[in-house]
C-alpha cells in the first residue's frame, strides 16, 4: 500500500507541474509584417463579426472585365471626387436637362440619410423610369455607401432632370422584374457602358444582362409625396439664368461701346 500510495503521489505532482494548455507562439515581428502586408494588398480579411472575407471594390462582379477589376478601388476614389465637385452640385443647380442625353446618359440625384451621420447624402446615378417607379443600380456592388443607406432608412429623395419626389426604395429580388428593368437601365448609361468593356446592351438579349449584372442591386423607388427640386424654392437653379442674363448684358454693352468708338 505505501508503494501505491508513493507512486499516485508522484503522479500528481508531474500532472500540477505540467502547464493546462500550451501557450499561444508570438508571431515575428517578419510574419506580423508579412500578413499585414496582404491585407493591405488587398487580401480579403474575415469580419469578426460574421466571419465572411470583406469583398473589394469590383470583387466577383461579372458586368465587368478582368483587366477592369484592378482599377475598381481607383475608379471609385475618382467617381467619388468627380460626383462630390462637378456631378452633384451641377445637378442641383439644375443642370441634369442640360446634362443628360442618350450619349452621356441620364443622370438623377438619389438623396439618401447617412446611417452613421444621420445627414442627407446626395449620389448621381443612371436611372430610368418603368411603370410607377424609378430604377437604379448599385454599380460597385453591396458595398456601396447610397445603397447600405437605404437598408437602414428606405426613406429617400430623388431629383430628376424634370421633377422631385419623395419616396421609399427597395432593393427588387424578383428575377422577372430585373430581366424587364435591367436593359432599358443599361441602355440609359449610354456609350461609358460598352466603353468599358462591358458590351453592348443594345445587341445583347434580356437574359445575357441579367447574367451580365449579377451581384449588381437593384434598386427600385416609389413616389410617397412631392419634394422640393432645383427650380422650387431654396433650389440653386437660379443662378444658371442669373449667370446667362449677366454674360449677354456684359457682351451687350460691350458691343455697344465698340459702336460708339467706331
Amino acid at each position: 500500500m505505501a508503494t501505491a500510495d508513493k507512486a499516485a503521489d508522484k503522479a500528481a505532482g508531474k500532472a500540477a507541474r505540467k502547464p493546462a494548455t500550451k501557450p499561444a507562439t508570438r508571431m515575428s515581428g517578419k510574419a506580423a509584417s508579412k500578413t499585414a502586408g496582404k491585407h493591405a494588398a488587398g487580401a480579403p480579411v474575415r469580419s469578426a463579426a460574421s466571419g465572411a472575407p470583406s469583398q473589394a471594390w469590383g470583387e466577383d462582379l461579372a458586368m465587368y472585365p478582368d483587366w477592369l477589376q484592378r482599377y475598381m478601388p481607383a475608379m471609385h476614389e475618382a467617381f467619388n471626387y468627380v460626383n462630390r465637385y462637378l456631378s452633384v452640385p451641377a445637378l442641383r443647380a439644375g443642370m441634369g436637362k442640360y446634362m443628360s442625353n442618350p450619349v452621356s446618359g441620364y443622370l438623377m440625384i438619389l438623396r439618401t440619410r447617412g446611417r452613421k451621420s444621420g445627414e442627407m447624402r446626395d449620389a448621381p446615378l443612371g436611372y430610368v423610369i418603368q411603370g410607377d417607379a424609378v430604377y437604379c443600380m448599385a454599380g460597385f456592388g453591396r458595398q456601396t455607401n447610397w445603397l447600405l443607406n437605404i437598408h437602414e432608412d428606405p426613406k429617400v429623395e430623388v431629383i430628376l432632370p424634370g421633377r422631385s419626389f419623395s419616396g421609399v426604395a427597395q432593393e427588387v429580388t424578383d428575377d422577372a422584374e430585373r430581366l424587364a428593368v435591367l436593359p432599358p437601365l443599361l441602355r440609359s448609361m449610354g456609350l461609358i457602358v460598352g466603353s468599358l468593356g462591358m458590351g453592348n446592351p443594345w445587341k445583347m438579349t434580356p437574359t445575357e444582362i441579367a447574367r451580365k449584372c449579377e451581384g449588381l442591386p437593384l434598386v427600385r423607388v416609389r413616389s410617397t409625396g412631392i419634394a422640393a427640386g432645383p427650380e422650387d424654392p431654396g433650389g440653386k437653379f437660379w443662378v444658371v439664368p442669373a449667370v446667362v442674363s449677366a454674360l449677354g448684358l456684359l457682351w451687350l454693352l460691350r458691343h455697344a461701346g465698340n459702336r460708339k468708338r467706331r
